[in-house]
């Protein structure tokens, strides 16, 4: 099907105004269709063609004022409206629609635990036409008005008040009428909801979830509310503009994609965030921050809204920033910088480095159309928009940075913006040069590195620093200055945190006061965007006594310090294993203690290291997590600090880390590892995957588990194990129902690629790894971007890290005829690839 491109978007939005939608779905049609109806109302400025999109299962009458228009000349999506005449018209069509499994357009699940199946709508980027015909672009707003048919039982959810109309036997529905919005923001859910409403600021809140979830949603409802009216009433004390929508629903649903999607007054998430079992309070904050990040969208997005797609910046950096600064400025996780240092700035860096990588506002050229776009929904729009952003704030103040923006949202609200706008903007707020700032931070790729060389300490004049700047940005950034505790020389104590300005075009040299620190750490605090490096010194003392650190934060940016250099061939494996193991048991810091884990497990262990030392690798791990459990088995050991989430992110790390099946099977012989925690839902799914994957566990005793727990999750749960066991048999059928069969959900699909791919189990694997580019490349043609991107990044058979695999992922980036999607996963992987390999033969 031909996806739109800029060009055609901008022909379009110049003849065309596209003013109200009335949108009628009957979702009472069966298990596979939906009938949908669609009014437009629209005028032409000129005389002129055009089309609008709708991708049906059939088409079953379409007509343009009237007069019917053949559904034999629907091009794919496309339905060509011609002849049109300045002046107002109406469209009219009529269509059964396909449900989904793959999270896009309209998303149909039953729930094995009880039955009871669930309906939402995903329209990003360009999935609205699977649900509603549509001018289906972003600039291109209307009102809409909807009305929905549903099983009386059900109750119906969109982006404005939904009410029940006529006989309640009828299940009838009328949705309000929306303020202006683009289409991709359209949403509907629909099922047996189990509902959680209040009211806030004179607005209905509500919070939804399946039946089966009902206890655990309504045991976190207070925590979730007061998320969402603690960010609601900062975005008021910030935002001139106030919340411009009638209602605020947050539906937690299942299969979803993304982690959220910001349709206006209805937000969706996934419903893995009502959470079933044990989690730390890091996960918590991660909820927090997702929830205040769609809440951001609001305004960033759905109040004024991209013009194409090239500007996905202005929604998803700003969301990213606010999300976490407004969590960290009204509730009590103050550590949320430390959390996006430690878990998602690493995802900006790596996808910066890679030839992949676009500037976080690209020229729109780049952007020629919708399939480019969605490519650009990556670490950079995400996690390096939103240190660009953090640095700009750092660098123009709070207080004219909220100016430019309270401007932008008077200047355009309900309306389209761009890049040049919102400089704009920010120009008329600040007497700093901003266009230039964006042209070196927003227009350009790649990271900066910063490494700092000392002189010889001078006891009359101080000591001086040159920082030596491998880029082209400017930096507003801190240095943190820290000396040896006089009582305890393992501990770091902070003398001064001075700025400074490095510029975009060279080096820079300080002179500071006092003697020479132990540590020297730029940019302290993580105000800027850029790799580090230490000075001799101040690596020697870091490795010695970065747990001695007082603020989670330094030493978050010490570890992507450290995880940088592995990742650059600077530092062996070997030594960041053991940095980890000296200094790991000591963190207190929960969202620390995860991402070294897992870089360490996941990247060193299982990628970075040669098979022939994973064993020694992954005992270091298990020893490193015993001994904090050790350190958190009794109360009060960690005072202030998350003691049972340490100790469950360390459980977890020791079943992914087990190399002999007998502990594992004790903890689930007893229902609880040592001290605790006890072993749940999650950790018993984790437990019974790692030991199929040892070979250790049996079909049987994989049944007898979703006997236990016979929900989605616990599906998901034994579609992984499942996969996972060492048995050419299984592998097969795993692998049959992957490539062979369309019919597993994106879930479902994923759990099994997860399963699939075991470093334990090479010999049995490779022939499957031969099949995988052929297959995958079918697949991602077959059914969508979705499945694509699962294939690529789930499905990639990530134990090999060898040249035979470089060089077959290499002839079908050269050969095959791959979508979109799944060629910018591939060209990731085999990247990752090349690092991996480069990492195995360096000898730092």
């Amino acid at each position: 099907m031909p996806v739109l491109t800029r060009e055609e978007a901008q022909t379009r939005a110049k003849l065309l105004d596209v003013h109200r939608y009335e949108i009628d779905l009957d979702l009472t049609r069966g298990d596979d269709l939906f009938r949908s109806t669609t009014v437009i109302h629209f005028s032409t400025r000129t005389a002129g063609d055009t089309f609008a999109e709708i991708k049906p299962a059939a088409l079953h009458r379409a007509t343009l004022d009237g007069h019917a228009l053949d559904p034999a000349a629907l091009d794919g999506n496309r339905l060509p409206l011609t002849g049109l005449t300045p002046g107002p018209h109406e469209l009219r069509v009529e269509a059964d629609m396909r449900y989904s499994r793959t999270g896009e357009g309209m998303h149909r699940f039953t729930d094995p635990a009880d039955g009871e199946t669930y309906l939402y709508s995903q329209a990003f980027l360009d999935d609205g036409q699977r649900v509603f015909a549509a001018f289906d672009q972003p600039d291109l707003k209307a009102v809409f008005d909807a009305t929905v048919t549903a099983p009386p039982a059900w109750t119906v959810l969109g982006n404005a008040v939904a009410t029940r109309v006529g006989d309640p036997a009828e299940g009838r529905w009328k949705l309000a009428t929306t303020q202006p919005l683009s289409t991709y923001f359209v949403a509907f859910a629909a099922g047996p909801w189990h509902s959680v409403r209040t009211e806030h600021a004179g607005l209905p809140f509500a919070l939804h979830c399946r039946r089966s979830l009902a206890g655990h949603l309504d045991a976190d409802a207070e925590e979730i509310l007061d998320i969402t009216r603690r960010s609601f009433d900062r975005f008021h004390e910030i935002f001139d503009e106030p919340y411009p929508f009638d209602s605020y629903d947050q539906a937690f649903v299942p299969e979803f994609n993304a982690g959220a999607m910001e349709n206006p007054g209805l937000v969706t998430f996934r419903d893995e965030y009502v959470f079933r079992s044990a989690v730390t309070g890091t996960e918590r904050l991660t909820r927090a921050t997702t929830i205040a990040h769609e809440m951001a969208h609001m305004w960033f997005g759905d109040l004024v809204t991209l013009q194409w797609w090239d500007d996905i910046w202005l929604n998803e950096s700003f969301a990213e920033y606010m999300g976490v600064q407004i969590i960290a400025e009204t509730t009590h996780h103050t550590d949320t910088w430390t959390d996006f240092a430690a878990g998602r700035k690493g995802w900006g860096y790596d996808a910066d480095q890679r030839p992949s990588t676009h500037p976080v506002a690209p020229d729109a050229d780049a952007v020629r159309d919708t399939a480019s776009a969605l490519l650009n929904f990556d670490g950079i729009s995400y996690a390096k928009g939103a240190s660009a952003l953090r640095q700009l704030v750092a660098w123009l103040g709070e207080k004219d940075f909220l100016a430019g923006i309270n401007d932008h949202f008077a200047r355009h609200r309900f309306g389209n913006a761009t890049l040049a706008d919102f400089l704009d903007s920010l120009a008329r707020a600040s007497d700093r040069d901003v266009h230039t700032w964006a042209d070196t931070w927003l227009r350009t790729t790649g990271v900066d590195t910063i490494t700092p060389a000392i002189t010889t300490p001078d006891t009359a004049t101080g000591w001086q620093v040159t920082l030596h700047h491998d880029g082209t940005r400017p930096h507003h950034l801190a240095l943190g200055l820290y000396d040896h505790h006089p009582d305890d020389p393992r501990t770091l104590t902070l003398r001064d945190r001075p700025t400074t300005d490095l510029p975009a075009d060279g080096d820079h040299t300080l002179t500071l006061p006092g003697p020479r620190p132990a540590l020297l750490l730029p940019n302290d605090g993580d105000l800027t965007y850029a790799k580090i490096r230490l000075d001799a010194a101040s690596w020697d003392t870091a490795q010695r006594s970065l747990s001695g650190l007082p603020d989670p934060l330094a030493r978050a940016v010490l570890w992507n310090a450290a995880r940088d250099m592995v990742r650059d061939a600077e530092l062996a494996p070997a030594a960041h294993l053991d940095a980890a193991r000296a200094h790991l048991p000591h963190e207190t810091d929960t969202a620390i203690t995860r991402d070294v884990l897992a870089f360490a497990r996941h990247q060193i262990a299982d990628r970075y290291t040669h098979p022939t030392a994973r064993p020694i690798a992954l005992a270091t791990l298990t020893d490193l997590c015993h001994d904090l459990l050790d350190r958190t088995t009794h109360p009060g050991t960690t005072p202030g600090h998350d003691t049972q989430g340490l100790r469950l992110t360390a459980v977890r790390t020791l079943i992914d880390s087990a190399t002999t099946p007998d502990t594992l099977q004790d903890w689930l012989t007893t229902g609880t590892a040592p001290g605790g925690p006890a072993l749940d839902a999650e950790l018993r799914w984790r437990a019974l995957a790692r030991l199929a994957a040892l070979g250790a566990t049996t079909p049987a005793a994989i049944d007898a588990e979703l006997a236990r727990d016979p929900s989605a999750t616990g599906r998901e749960g034994a579609a992984r194990c499942r996969a996972a066991l060492p048995d050419p048999t299984a592998k097969e059928a795993a692998w049959e129902a992957m490539y062979a069969r369309d019919d597993l959900s994106n879930y479902l699909f994923i759990a099994t690629a997860q399963g699939f791919w075991q470093p334990e189990q090479l010999d049995l694997l490779t022939p499957y790894r031969d099949r995988y580019f052929p297959a995958a490349t079918a697949l991602a043609a077959r059914r969508g971007p979705a499945l694509a991107d699962a294939a690529g990044r789930h499905g990639f058979p990530l134990p090999f890290v060898d040249t035979d695999t470089l060089r077959l992922g290499e002839e079908c980036l050269n050969t095959a005829d791959l979508t979109p999607a799944l060629r910018r996963k591939i060209v990731d992987q085999i990247d990752d690839l090349r690092r991996a390999l480069a990492v195995r033969t360096a000898r730092p």
